[in-house]
């Protein structure tokens, strides 16, 4: 199958069935067999005749070579118990306590399934208004914000694909300015992406530099004014700042709506590329374009011809899958059968124009994008149309603008480019339409040895014209580009370029270029070299409105403090600076009253009481006390005393929790196999996990009555646990603890396996171990 260690690394960790033990119990191909197995089972509904052991074989076909392959829920689940298969889904959130509370609900049950959701919060009342029903007043929606985040913190996915939620609001809500910066502080709403809905109105007044009005959501009425521009700058320099907020263009998004009929489109998925209706899911899949090569004259030129078969039979796929699905709600069910939504994107199109001998930052691409994309649009619906043909149009056809235009398809939506993440780590392709990252970077693996890992084609082309030394590919790695090595010849460097040699501008030419063909919406991240400016900011955002893009996700290097550096390249030493000059930390006084909880915890040498307190500075203190069989007094209250120091001297509580979890004691892992009650690996463990669940409950959560909530939703899930099929936290943390990958660089390592993270789509990626994070 051609399958990259890294992809084998991604599959034993994330996709392959397992025991009860974590234990891989299926290998690749068995994986492929089984979703093919099941998605073609969906023929026979149509035709009772079908021959689905052919489709299964052209679906695990396609699969198997890398050439299609569908979003990650569906290589979870297909043919296992669980059955959920879609990767995107928008609820609704209504203006009262029972309507937040289902959609809290409701997302906890899609976040264990494996999906990520949507939420616009423009329906809920602004801060400090009047509650008729309580006569209290309401909170606003960044403080339930918070209480969604928590919800998703408690809820974790079984430790497969982590909960992510994007949060849009309208421009013209009332508590917008506080929206845009509700994630200053990027250790807040971790579990969310936020997006600022713009309109058309907003984006004229913005040129005007005049002034725009804030709506009641409650009332409709205008409730006061901001300055359009003054805002605008504002979005740019939070985005500047740390990434946060996107936007999208909310008035560009529903002018697309292909079932305006059924209502007005208030949010996308958490990665932004999937606009979708409340209660609406959409499943995805791309086409590995660097398979859809062929060699003529020497040369590389796209197979057209093969492009075209792997595009029925993908649009063949993700139509089966609605029919196959298991939906976690009886509402998005109904929804998604009423538009049969699918969303059909590509992946290796910066590998594709390296065999090209294309670059990227070029007219040529733009260009080769344009028409690439209109081929995959033109195509997917044909194949629509067939399928509407033989099973009939999506029963909303008739509220649909494809029934003015006498367009008879299957599918409400054909297309769609998601960032793929790790999907395209199993394909051993570069990520959507991404720019490639890095050419060459270097891979601790065991015993502290070092290996280099070069792009195959850069690899192949330096060969043939005689360049190629591992000394040389050391330093790509430590360079991050091709642009200052003499050695290389210039036309090389110039087909070979990554992210940071790009201008934005070429970025959001290229997403505008799909855009251009594809029914939902582009994943693109604009990346920004860490000296841009706010001026550069606010030009990308003014070209994306102008060249008819949906939305726009930036990020400048090395603006977040959590950055995971993508290459080996060392930031230099400061200069100037001496002891004299640096500031002694030192922990504040323990208050004489604090508040807490005590935890008993199952350890492998008997029960260890964990007491964790706080105030309203946040966690102050850790005790430790072993039970009588006996265990490591001395240790645990090491452990706890230092914790308690770092605490009160501002250290960020979730790093502490980092340092901690998946730390293992041999006494405690010997016992798991056997005893149930232990749910643990180690006494710095449980001191962890107690710390995260008070740090999640009671204290993240600013007034008392969002945590109030924040408990409530904990006790909740406790009480009707939502069953997993997939391996729980504890099982991937001992599963990962025997990978060969080590940090790449201090400060900068993925918080699995300790590899490079990449950023994409409003996400982290890492590209070793498949570790995903979006917020």
């Amino acid at each position: 199958m051609g399958l990259s260690k890294n992809a084998i690394t991604v599959l034993e960790r994330r996709y392959l069935a397992k025991d009860i033990n974590g234990k891989v119990i299926e290998t690749p191909e068995e994986m492929f067999k089984r979703v093919a197995n099941h998605v073609a089972k969906a023929d026979k509904i149509y035709n009772e005749k079908a021959d689905t052991e052919k489709k299964e074989r052209i679906f695990c076909d396609m699969m198997s070579n890398l050439e299609f392959i569908p979003n990650s829920p569906t290589l979870m689940n297909a043919g296992r118990e669980l059955g959920q298969l879609s990767a995107c889904f928008v609820l609704p959130i209504e203006d009262s306590m029972e309507g937040i509370f289902d959609a809290i609900k409701n997302s906890a049950l899609i976040h264990k399934s494996g999906g990520g959701t949507g939420f616009s919060f423009s329906r809920l009342r602004q801060k400090g208004s009047s509650v008729k029903s309580t006569g209290g007043v309401a909170s606003g929606p960044i403080s339930f914000m918070k209480v969604f985040n928590a919800a998703t913190e408690a809820v974790k996915q079984g430790g497969t694909r982590r909960g992510a939620n994007m949060g849009i609001l309208r421009i013209d809500h009332p508590d917008i300015m506080e929206f845009i910066s509700c994630k200053e502080d990027t250790s807040e709403i971790t579990n969310f992406n936020i997006s600022v809905g713009l309109t058309e109105e907003f984006m004229e007044a913005v040129e005007k530099g005049s002034n725009y009005d804030l709506i009641d959501p409650h009332t409709k009425k205008s409730v006061g004014t901001l300055n359009a521009k003054e805002v605008f700058d504002t979005i740019v320099t939070m985005a500047w700042n740390n990434g946060e907020p996107g936007i999208i263009f909310l008035d560009r998004i529903n002018k697309a709506n292909p079932t305006p009929g059924l209502g007005e489109m208030e949010s996308t998925n958490p990665c932004g590329e999937q606009p979708l209706l409340p209660y609406e899911s959409c499943n995805l899949g791309s086409i590995n374009l660097a398979k859809m090569l062929k060699k003529s004259k020497g040369k590389y030129e796209i197979d057209y011809d093969k492009l075209g078969k792997t595009v029925d039979e993908a649009v063949h796929f993700l139509d089966n899958v609605i029919d196959m699905n298991k939906y976690p709600l009886d509402e998005i069910d109904k929804m998604t059968k009423l538009t049969r939504k699918i969303g059909l994107g590509v992946m290796g199109f910066a590998d594709l124009l390296f065999y090209l001998g294309l670059p990227y930052n070029s007219d040529e691409a733009v260009e080769l994008a344009d028409k690439l994309m209109g081929f995959i649009d033109d195509r997917s619906k044909k194949k629509s149309a067939e399928l509407a043909s033989i099973r009939g149009t999506f029963p909303a056809y008739e509220q649909s603008i494809y029934k003015e235009k006498g367009m008879e398809l299957r599918n409400s939506t054909t297309t769609t480019i998601a960032p793929t993440g790790t999907i395209s780590i199993i394909a051993g392709a570069s990520s959507g339409i991404e720019p490639l990252f890095a050419i060459s970077f270097v891979r601790n693996v065991m015993d502290n040895d070092k290996l280099i890992e070069v792009h195959p084609y850069f690899e192949e082309v330096a060969k043939e014209r005689g360049f190629y030394s591992k000394e040389l590919m050391e330093r790509i790695a430590e360079e991050g580009t091709l642009a200052h090595i003499d050695e290389i010849p210039e036309d090389i460097k110039r087909i070979f370029v990554t992210s940071h040699d790009i201008s934005p501008i070429w970025h959001i030419k290229m997403q505008a270029a799909y855009q251009n063909h594809v029914d939902n919406a582009v994943s693109k991240t604009v990346n920004f070299r860490n000296e841009a400016t706010k001026e550069d900011v606010e030009e990308v955002y003014t070209l994306a409105y102008r060249l008819g893009c949906k939305g726009v996700t930036i990020y400048r290097d090395g603006s977040r403090e959590d950055q995971v550096l993508s290459t080996g390249k060392k930031e230099e030493p400061k200069e100037n600076i001496s002891q004299d000059d640096s500031i002694a930390i030192k922990p504040r006084m323990r208050p004489e009253i604090t508040q807490g909880m005590t935890e008993k915890v199952r350890i492998g040498c008997g029960n260890l009481y964990i007491t964790v307190n706080y105030d309203e500075k946040g966690i102050c203190e850790v005790f430790t006390n072993v039970g009588r069989a006996g265990g490591c007094p001395s240790q645990s209250e090491a452990t706890s005393r230092l914790v308690s120091i770092a605490l009160r001297s501002g250290m960020d509580v979730k790093s502490v929790v980092e340092q901690l979890k998946g730390i293992r004691c041999h006494s405690t892992l010997r016992q798991r196999g056997t005893n149930k009650d232990i749910k643990v690996l180690s006494c710095p463990d449980a001191i962890g996990k107690a710390l995260e669940k008070v740090m999640n409950t009671y204290v993240d959560v600013e007034n008392s009555s969002t945590n109030d909530i924040a408990m409530e939703i904990e006790q909740e899930i406790k009480n009707n646990p939502i069953s997993c099929s997939v391996a729980d936290n504890d099982s991937l943390e001992e599963i990962s603890s025997g990978l060969d990958i080590k940090p790449q660089s201090k400060g900068s390592s993925c918080p699995e396996c300790g590899s490079v993270l990449e950023h994409e789509g409003g996400c982290v990626i890492c590209r070793s171990c498949g570790f995903s994070k979006c917020g």
